[in-house]
């Protein structure tokens, strides 16, 4: 029963979609070719039903229809995500774990406790949970949860064998539920009790925002959902934009979101009436997006930073930035995700994600990068393979040549300093978070403005040799700023939350000292754009 239920779902959610993007996106058709094209999805349904009726009558072993029509979670095998991937590498299938997922990301907020955990294997071979970290001020934090702590039981159930998410439906819950938390940290003898009051938790996008000197502030957006605008008028106004002399916009591995949220974002920073980014597509009319509220005459300079892992609504909001002449944009090319998904919510609380348009910046650039003849793994995973982006040559405000057709080309292209040997031979091992638990298992806690001294140092060598971590006193002389950094930002992190630790980590950062060297620059930019602007005349 569950399989011919699974089936005709699988038949009728088919037609539907078809009769969707027929019936409300497509052209208006004649009645022959109308025809046909039923004839061509009717033969085609009764194909994939022969198919799977030998398949499910004569196959080796019993058949998960779940498996063949959905294919496993977040795979792109099954019918259902075959079928799409042969249009393109972002139309996608969403189960209804995956599609839970997406709107929960997509609002920004779920209700738990407040961490991020990640199962490992344990010194048996089985699973255990590690928590990685809490959110600050979430009420994992406030309970007084560290990264390195083991979980080892949720409301008296074991989580040994567990994987993440079973991990962690198990701390979910509705608003104002306790549940009870068992952990073993490193450096205590016995098991630590937490009862946690479950509470919203707002994934902030806007994930942090400071002044790097005087008059000079910082702000890093990690992707784009439902709140990103709100906060980010909350940090402008906390860095008093109406009296910056600059600012360093951080969008490195970026992933994007919502349109609408990048659509306002750059609003913050645009002239009113400037257009921000458009789209279409083959049954998609035109519609362009402009800025509506500006920028107030804030006229501050602006460098944005971006990488290879910068994509989709990132990409928006720098493009429309960089071709009004508004920022310097330095890094890397991004990733050219620059396809359109309209999300068709489907039964069974699943859901459609096609590509309906592409996107393309006010110059007229477009975003995504050529997917044609590459393999969905490489496409995703093989970034430095990627053609640099010239295939398309635009003019920005001040009549600068700008490139599209393969993500946003930076107008100054610098990478992130490349590790030496001993710096990857610490990350392979993850020896700062290993170590940050040690210490402060026999540490306990250290102050706010806790710095590595000689005997931490000291330790840190005993710890190495402990691990039987390969590194000579030379490689952590040579590398010892390096460290320092490391160890400071992941023991003030676990004490005081991640936003300390990547302030710690913003302090050294490379891209960031160039970008303040070249903050006159971007001024520069800005006031050569206007200046030709003004020389066009009025449009």
């Amino acid at each position: 029963m569950k399989q011919a239920r699974r089936l005709f779902w699988f038949l009728i959610s088919t037609v539907f979609v078809c009769a969707l993007l027929g019936g409300i996106y497509g052209r208006r058709v004649e009645a022959t070719t109308a025809g046909s094209d039923d004839s061509d999805i009717k033969a085609g349904l009764e194909a994939f039903s022969r198919v799977y009726h030998v398949i499910e009558q004569n196959y080796a072993d019993p058949v998960d229809p779940d498996q063949a029509i959905f294919g496993p979670t977040n795979s792109t095998l099954g019918a259902i995500p075959g079928m799409l991937r042969t249009l393109d590498p972002h139309s996608n299938f969403f189960d209804p774990r995956a599609y839970a997922q997406l709107r929960e990301d997509q609002e920004g907020k779920y209700y738990g406790v407040g961490m991020q955990i990640q199962a490992r294997p344990g010194k048996m071979g089985k699973l255990v949970t590690v928590v990685i970290a809490p959110i600050p001020g979430s009420p994992a934090f406030r309970a007084g949860l560290r990264p390195g702590d083991l979980i080892v039981r949720v409301d008296g159930k074991s989580t040994e064998g567990l994987n993440t998410p079973q991990v962690a439906e198990m701390l979910k819950g509705p608003k104002g539920t306790v549940v009870h938390v068992t952990a073993a940290r490193e450096g205590s003898d016995e098991s630590l009790e937490f009862t946690i009051v479950r509470d919203e938790i707002s994934k902030a996008s806007v994930d942090d925002a400071f002044l790097l000197k005087l008059g000079v502030g910082y702000i890093r957006i990690i992707n784009f959902d439902e709140t990103t605008n709100e906060e980010l008028t909350s940090a402008l106004k906390k860095l008093d934009d109406s009296n910056l002399q600059g600012l360093v916009l951080d969008m490195r591995n970026n992933p994007g979101g919502l349109l609408q949220e990048a659509v306002q974002v750059a609003d913050h920073f645009l002239e009113k009436h400037q257009l921000i980014v458009y789209h279409y597509g083959r049954n998609s009319n035109e519609k362009r997006y402009y800025a509506t509220k500006g920028d107030r005459g804030n006229e501050y300079p602006i460098v944005v930073l971006i990488n290879r892992l910068t994509a989709s609504a990132a990409e928006i909001v720098t493009g429309a930035l960089q071709d009004h002449d508004r920022a310097l944009v330095m890094g890397e090319p991004s990733f050219g995700k620059g396809l359109v998904q309209t999300v068709y919510p489907l039964s069974e609380r699943t859901g459609l994600a096609l590509t309906t348009a592409r996107y393309y910046t006010p110059s007229g650039r477009l975003i995504q990068r050529d997917y044609a003849n590459v393999s969905l793994y490489d496409y995703y995973w093989h970034l430095q393979n990627a053609p640099m982006p010239h295939s398309e040559v635009r003019l920005t405000d001040g009549g600068r040549e700008v490139y599209g057709g393969g993500g946003i080309a930076p107008d100054l292209q610098v990478s992130d300093p490349k590790l030496s040997a001993a710096q990857q031979t610490l990350y392979q091992h993850d020896v700062f978070f290993n170590f940050g638990k040690n210490y402060l298992g026999t540490h306990k806690t250290v102050r706010p403005d806790f710095q590595v001294t000689d005997d931490v140092l000291d330790e840190f060598k005993q710890f190495l040799a402990k691990e039987k971590v390969s590194l000579s006193d030379q490689d952590v002389k040579e590398n010892q700023d390096y460290i320092k950094t490391g160890i400071r930002a992941q023991i003030v992190g676990a004490i005081y939350g991640e936003d300390k630790a990547h302030r710690i980590s913003i302090a050294s950062d490379a891209l960031v000292q160039k970008a303040l060297e070249n903050l006159p620059q971007a001024k520069e930019l800005l006031a050569r754009a206007k200046k030709y602007m003004a020389s066009k005349g009025p449009k």
